[in-house]
């Protein structure tokens, strides 16, 4: 999958929650309808069938509740993507990174084996299951973990055991820290926790670029990896570091790529957001500048000038490189220019969550999935309370099927209509994101202070499961979804309208 991630340390967002943050994008040439929904606990499997892989694990026996945004399509699988548990801890995956040839030639992928023959017939050879994959993680991981830690350990023990068929990135957050977990071949795996006062941006490809191995095998305080990494590494030639500090490697010489391709597809766009983020740091646009599209230099984690906000996440996460001459929908450079990178905010985005668990919240209502569906430039962001028995139709209830009852549909027709027409349609579609992002910070707001002063309530915040504060929850959630299908039905008459009065079969006798 093309995906583009952000992460945010609590010292570095605007509310003091860590963040978490990733568009998945489908499949070149297709589309993957989304859902958002809740799995209780007697609905999770215990054994767990991977469609892709053939293989098949057992799961404990005491899963959580959890949110998560499945495919609509089960043919390949669950593909939960992003959620939160009954115990706050978010996890995010994955973001589809790189790697060299170095590394697979030590740690191939772990990859299904077709049967060959016929079963009972001389020379049958049974199918061989590959490894775990993106279609699999959240559901074998998120539902069994109580802090982000404890995420990194379960994924990486997993890892170890199965391996897996192909280069993830995976991010984990409860309400006090982010670690940010990366595969390496088949069975390996680095982690690395997020500097509360940085945010990372993630592109497609690996992106630590700086590992403390002492850390990983002494304290893990920042670091930690697979049980034999530094045999792995050494074994296998995998350092080409000439100097640097004893101890650190820099992953993305050792595991990581640098190619051409990287540099279309992949650079660009962390270089946009960290532009953005950071606009005086450096100089950006000019031919001197020290940090360009194509640098394999730029930071894993950096400082934000100002603290980061979810407008912020969202505008990098629906950008396409706006004032630059990159821009496909701009007015600076030319045709070359503007087909040279490949945008973060695509068409063929699927979901966008944004997972915040709020520290200084009763753990009731601390814990928030911000939602998008669809291509990002066209479409808002809306904030979900997670500790929830239930979602709203509007989000939950996405088929195969296209309509406008369905929220992920709905945006996607939009994206569709305003594309070809994208001036004409901007101002009307920023005023949407805009009314719609306001009242979903209101609902927010007004939802805590409700259960903040319901007597009722008091001495149930500290709980996740109570069944009354689930339902002011379930309220408030379905509220703003109820306003949300409302404006989304107004912008898309709205669009429809421009894009049919430019038709190019229109006529009028004013004409002539």
């Amino acid at each position: 999958m093309a995906c583009t991630t952000i992460l945010v340390g609590k010292d570095a967002s605007y509310d003091g929650a860590p963040i978490i943050a990733r568009n998945e994008d489908s499949a070149n040439g297709e589309f993957n309808p989304k859902r958002f929904i809740v799995t209780q606990p007697d609905e999770q499997p215990r054994l767990y069938h991977s469609v892709l892989s053939h293989l098949d694990i057992e799961l404990p026996d005491d899963p959580l509740r959890y949110t998560s945004t499945p495919n609509a399509d089960l043919k390949d699988g669950i593909w939960g993507e992003a959620g939160i548990n009954a115990d706050n801890v978010a996890m995010t995956a994955t973001e589809t990174i790189t790697t060299n040839e170095r590394v697979l030639g030590a740690d191939p992928f772990v990859e299904v084996t077709p049967a060959k023959g016929k079963e009972g017939e001389d020379g049958y050879q049974p199918l061989v299951p590959g490894g775990i994959t993106e279609e699999d993680f959240l559901t074998i991981v998120l539902p069994y973990i109580h802090t982000a830690r404890e995420g990194v350990e379960r994924l990486g023990s997993l890892l170890e055991k199965y391996g897996t068929s192909e280069m993830n990135g995976v991010g984990f957050s409860d309400s006090h820290e982010i670690w940010w977990f990366e595969t390496v071949g088949g069975h390996h795996w680095i982690a690395r926790r997020v500097p509360d006062d940085c945010y990372v941006t993630m592109p497609n490809q690996l992106g630590i670029d700086d590992f403390d191995l002492d850390d990983a095998f002494g304290a893990k305080a920042e670091n930690m990896c697979s049980a034999d990494l530094r045999e792995f590494i050494a074994d296998n030639n995998l350092d080409v570091t000439i100097g640097g500090e004893k101890g650190h490697i820099n992953p993305r010489d050792v595991f990581g790529s640098h190619t051409d391709t990287d540099h279309v597809y992949n650079t660009p766009r962390a270089w946009f957001m960290q532009r953005y983020l950071n606009p005086l740091d450096d100089d950006w646009d000019s031919p001197d500048a020290y940090y360009t599209p194509e640098s394999d230099n730029l930071p894993w984690a950096r400082q934000p000038e100002r603290k980061v906000t979810i407008e912020d996440i969202k505008y990098v996460l629906s950008s396409h490189y706006q004032g630059t001459p990159y821009d496909p929908y701009g007015k600076k450079g030319d045709h070359n220019t503007h087909t040279m990178y490949r945008p973060i905010g695509i068409n063929r985005q699927s979901e966008l969550s944004v997972m915040e668990i709020r520290p200084d919240k009763p753990a009731a209502y601390a814990a928030l999935q911000w939602i998008s569906f669809g291509s990002n430039p066209f479409n808002t962001i809306e904030p979900f309370y997670t500790n929830v028995d239930s979602t709203p139709a509007y989000l939950e209830s996405t088929t195969t099927r296209v309509t406008t009852e369905s929220h992920y549909w709905e945006n996607r027709i939009i994206a569709a209509l305003a594309d070809e027409h994208f001036a004409d349609n901007q101002q009307t579609i920023e005023a949407y994101q805009i009314k719609t992002g306001a009242y979903g910070h209101a609902s927010v707001r007004e939802t805590d202070a409700k259960i903040t002063a319901d007597a009722a309530l008091a001495g149930k915040l500290d709980s996740t499961s109570d069944q009354d504060v689930h339902r002011v929850l379930e309220a408030a959630n379905q509220a703003l979804a109820d306003k949300l299908k409302k404006d989304t039905d107004a912008l898309l008459d709205k669009v429809l309208y421009t894009i049919s009065m430019r038709m190019r079969n229109g006529f009028f006798l004013s004409d002539n």
